[in-house]
């Protein structure tokens, strides 16, 4: 905290955080894709993945919410906080396009804007770090956040950031097409790419934030201690991604596999560089 007073430090938080629900959830407020999705979606899917997206949140807010937290109580309030920030800024860009007439169905205005809220979530979460200027106590505290979470803690961001880039493409219909598309041998190679892709970003390529190699881990142990684990992450996400918005419900099962490894490449590549946004 500053001088300043607490209140006056939080209003900024917050207007940061508007800021970053913006800044990420407005591709996906302009996409015709998630318009169909908050409109058809299952009701009890949606809450699962709400439910889903405010664990997220929790976690998330330890590395960088709204103000430094100090126990699970203050995270859980940071994720209330950060999603009712998604789902105004997501009514209010929605209502801004007309896209949610006055005679619309209370259960389709619902949908149509808890699913927009959760990438405008995310963005309001993690706004301090972005939007803020430069301060060396909060960098201290995320680092020192992020030493502290350990072996399960890096995998929780990798899994954080896979869910949010796999999320920011999964709702279109050219994931489908693509799986449709490739032969097996198209799939194997998207799978090992993935893989060289997410063990380059996290230990070679030099981004900020990318980690520093364990001591006394070398490669090989690092691959199947990170890569591997952070691989099948992003597969994992991408399937409960897929499944939530119904891509998968009646399709055979190779054209499943293959729409997974497609929408596991992007999710890979959040994974790696999720450190670089959190």
């Amino acid at each position: 905290m500053s001088a300043e007073s607490p209140n006056r430090d939080y209003a900024a938080g917050l207007a940061r955080a508007f800021g970053g629900s913006v800044l990420f959830a407005l591709p996906l407020l302009m996409t015709m894709e998630m318009w169909a999705l908050g409109l058809h979606i299952h009701p009890l899917r949606l809450l699962l993945f709400l439910f889903a997206n405010f664990v997220v949140l929790v976690f998330l807010s330890r590395f960088g919410g709204f103000e430094r937290t100090s126990n699970m109580r203050e995270d859980a309030l940071d994720a209330l906080a950060a999603y009712a920030v998604g789902a105004v800024t997501a009514a209010a860009i929605l209502l801004l396009f007309g896209l949610l007439p006055a005679d619309m169905p209370l259960d389709e205005l619902v949908g149509m804007i808890a699913i927009q809220a959760v990438p405008a979530s995310f963005g309001a979460m993690i706004a301090r770090k972005q939007l803020s200027g430069d301060d060396p106590e909060d960098e201290e505290d995320e680092e020192r956040a992020a030493r502290s979470s350990g072996y399960l803690g890096q995998l929780f961001l990798m899994l954080a950031g896979a869910l949010f880039l796999a999320f920011n493409v999964a709702p279109t219909e050219e994931m489908i097409l693509i799986g449709y598309k490739m032969t097996a041998w198209h799939s194997i190679a998207m799978m090992l790419v993935s893989m060289l892709l997410l063990h380059l970003l996290v230990f070679r390529v030099g981004f900020a934030g990318q980690e520093e190699a364990p001591e006394g881990y070398g490669v090989l142990r690092r691959f199947l201690a990170f890569t591997v684990p952070g691989y099948a992450i992003a597969l994992v996400v991408s399937f409960y991604v897929l499944w939530t918005f119904g891509r998968v419900d009646g399709n055979a099962m190779a054209a499943v596999a293959g729409t997974v490894v497609v929408l596991g490449f992007p999710a890979a590549i959040g994974a790696a560089i999720a450190r670089l946004v959190v």
